[in-house]
């Protein structure tokens, strides 16, 4: 598991090799021995005494009291026959101190007095590997193995290694040879296990994690190890678990805090997870980690100016941070700052040159910009890289729709229900039989699953007819409720039943998503079936609405908010219905709110001099409005489902066009659409959220179609 880009790495203890053959306690025994002033008895004293002063050392690092150790080390290399563990152990403190070269130039002192001393090619090897010189930390723990074969501590840290250079085959080898020797080894059951879980083998990892925990209780890397595969697998309260377990031996473990806020996140108890990164935060104030998760969820709950402030924490801390910079791009493009992400986005690509998901959103803000080819280029880096990346496959679908590059733009569009693409909202059903691909449809029933939103199950409606044409026998269309009755006046259905009804769906040949059946009908921007009106409305409805609208004048219904739920919803919507305002100075016109939902409260009670019949508290469901439409002489709206209905029903409508994200359906600069030809006309934004050139312009054409049609009144 990430932790926000983290997936900090619990190596085993490295340790320091002591060389030393005598216990502490040895010291203080009677060597039994009379000195005396022969050469051999100079060279036992010299020896003796060399081992006391490295033992005096060891008990003064131990204390911390690394100066007055050094002095010792220094004082036994200059009275020792053969100074090499003392060169060894002043190696140690050096290193301990801070001082790399000296503590390399130590222990390869050590090795010259002693060419086959393993403890100190071990030792150089884990100087090197704390410095991130992996290639040639493995080449000292080699040398260290060829003098001495079945040295367990060295098979284990030689994985840690090569697992740090993406040797993970290897890795694992050299973690199971160490077991072999050192069966009870439990760092390297931990490392096994961080190796496995990079190679995809979760269970054999939490297996490894599980047996290290035995041998050690109180391994808390364990637990956070164990933890973190458990979250990988989705398992996100005994993730917890298992975090909790380490915070109970180690309160103070920052890292277990991190990954157990991401397990709460995952759980969506975000305030309590927001908690859990502040508390690692306390106990490591540089945990830029941390910083960067605190970032998502901050994001998550739409506090985007505090997780940006997060995100730069974690970057000053840790300015190489790809992960940070993403998601700090990412933030950006939600407040709109695109030139910003699109410098974030490239700053960790930079750091981290295979990251699809950086390309991928590069080239969601590089088509914010209107820089097309640069889009395309960065989808395609994204799935070079990764080459089952559903989203990146999805919005390279969507830029080559907004393209009109159907043919080429269609399969890739399927990636929107791909199982690994998260926050799809194209739904697979839970039925026996199969998807249709394509297949001949003679004889054979169908049913059509709905997707997405109301607007585009009624945009897509229009290729129900062709299915019959195609031999269907039956089609059973399954709709959300509100859509219901009206898309029973489909030609061609021969059932219509709500998603709550779906359950007892008898068996069909095939099922299918409505937005799919343009792929398997070849649709080109010039082959798309556009004939209208090809909904109706209810007699029935008619009449029930006829009264309640003004007769004898142009009335011209309004939309102006669409659902606060809508990824672009910001963009997409107007501010409020004042900012209509201007329409008002048309004369000869009694403006009609189609409103429902958020919006309507304005409608009720409408600002001064914005006079509006106010229809949407008695609309129950699409069959009303599209009753409501059909009898007005035109609509004006956003982008939301009232353009397709209105559409569908061939009645005249302008739809309003933010300048950023635009849906792909609405094309590239057009003032048309060939989805309803004749019908449509789009106004487009110049400016992200400033409306008042557009309303400008919709006013200035509304005073010249009233005056082409008032005779028609």
């Amino acid at each position: 598991m990430l932790c926000g880009g983290c997936g900090k790495v619990i190596k085993p203890n490295k340790g320091i090799w002591k060389g030393c053959e005598m216990g502490i306690f040895d010291r203080f025994r009677s060597t039994g021995k009379t000195v005396t002033d022969s050469s051999e008895s100079k060279a036992v004293t010299s020896e003796q005494d060399a081992t006391r002063l490295i033992e005096e050392g060891h008990v003064l690092e131990a204390e911390g009291r690394l100066d007055e150790a050094m002095q010792r080390y220094l004082d036994a290399i200059r009275i020792a026959p053969n100074p090499a563990r003392a060169y060894l152990n002043h190696g140690n403190v050096l290193l301990l101190k801070g001082d790399l070269p000296g503590a390399l130039g130590a222990f390869r002192t050590a090795i010259k007095h002693k060419p086959d001393y393993a403890g100190a090619y071990y030792n150089i090897g884990n100087a090197l590997l704390g410095n991130g010189q992996f290639d040639e930390a493995a080449a000292s723990y080699r040398r260290a193995l060829e003098i001495q074969p079945n040295y367990a501590e060295v098979h284990c840290v030689l994985g840690v290694a090569l697992k740090e250079l993406g040797q993970l085959d290897g890795a694992v080898a050299c973690f199971q040879r160490a077991l072999q020797i050192k069966p009870n080894l439990v760092e390297a059951h931990n490392s096994l296990g961080l190796a496995l879980q990079n190679l995809g083998q979760l269970e054999s990892a939490m297996a490894s994690y599980r047996r290290a925990l035995e041998i050690n209780p109180a391994l808390v890397e364990a637990y956070n190890n164990l933890g973190n595969t458990l979250h990988e697998l989705g398992q996100y309260e005994n993730a917890a678990s298992n975090f909790h377990h380490a915070l109970e031996i180690k309160p103070d473990y920052a890292e277990a805090h991190c990954h157990l806020g991401l397990a709460l996140q995952a759980l969506g108890l975000r305030e309590i997870a927001v908690l859990s990164f502040q508390r690692a935060l306390e106990i490591k104030p540089d945990f830029a980690e941390a910083y960067s998760n605190l970032g998502n969820i901050l994001k998550d709950l739409g506090q985007l100016d505090n997780a940006s402030a997060n995100y730069r924490k974690a970057l000053k801390i840790k300015p190489d941070y790809a992960e940070a910079h993403y998601n700090l791009g990412n933030t950006l493009i939600d407040i709109d700052q695109i030139e910003g992400a699109v410098a974030s986005f490239q700053r960790a690509l930079e750091i981290k040159p295979d990251f699809a998901e950086a390309y991928s959103n590069l080239g969601s803000a590089l088509k914010d910009l209107g820089q097309i080819e640069g889009a395309m280029a960065s989808y395609r880096h994204a799935l070079e890289i990764k080459p089952d990346f559903a989203e990146a496959y999805f919005n390279l679908g969507l830029l080559l729709l907004s393209l009109g590059r159907y043919a080429e733009a269609w399969p890739k569009y399927e990636a929107r229900y791909h199982p690994n693409f998260k926050g799809s909202n194209s739904i697979l059903p839970d039925v026996s039989f199969p998807q249709w691909q394509g297949e001949p449809l003679t004889g054979k029933s169908i049913v059509i699953w709905p997707e997405q939103g109301f607007g585009d199950e009624i945009q897509f409606a229009r290729y129900i007819p062709m299915l019959k044409i195609r031999g269907a026998s039956c089609i059973t269309l399954v709709c959300k409720s509100p859509l219901k009755v009206l898309l029973g006046t489909l030609e061609g259905v021969n059932a219509v039943v709500s998603q709550s009804e779906a359950a007892s769906l008898s068996i069909h040949d095939y099922w299918t998503f409505p937005m799919s059946l343009p792929l398997h009908f070849a649709t080109t921007v010039e082959t798309i079936p556009a004939r209208l009106p090809y909904l109706d409305v209810l007699p029935e409805r008619m009449n029930l609405w006829r009264g309640r609208l003004p007769a004898g004048v142009m009335k011209v219904g309004l939309v102006w908010k669409g659902s606060a739920l809508h990824k672009n919803d910001a963009n997409r919507s107007l501010p409020s219905l004042s900012t209509l305002a201007p329409l008002w100075s048309v004369p000869g016109v009694i403006f009609v709110s189609l409103q429902k939902g958020q919006g309507e409260d304005e409608a009720a009670t409408p600002p001064a001099g914005q006079p509006i019949v106010h229809m949407g508290a008695g609309i129950q469901d699409f069959a009303d409005t599209a009753a409501i439409v059909a009898q007005l002489d035109l609509v004006i709206c956003i982008d939301t489902a009232i353009a397709h209905l209105a559409g569908a029903l061939g009645k005249p409508c302008w739809v309003l066009l933010p300048a950023i994200r635009v849906d792909w359906r609405w094309l590239h600069e057009r003032t048309d659409s060939p989805w309803y030809p004749g019908v449509l006309r789009l106004f487009r934004q110049t400016k992200t959220r400033d409306w008042a050139a557009t309303i400008s312009e919709v006013t200035q054409a509304l005073g010249t179609w009233v005056d082409e049609h008032k005779h028609t009144i």
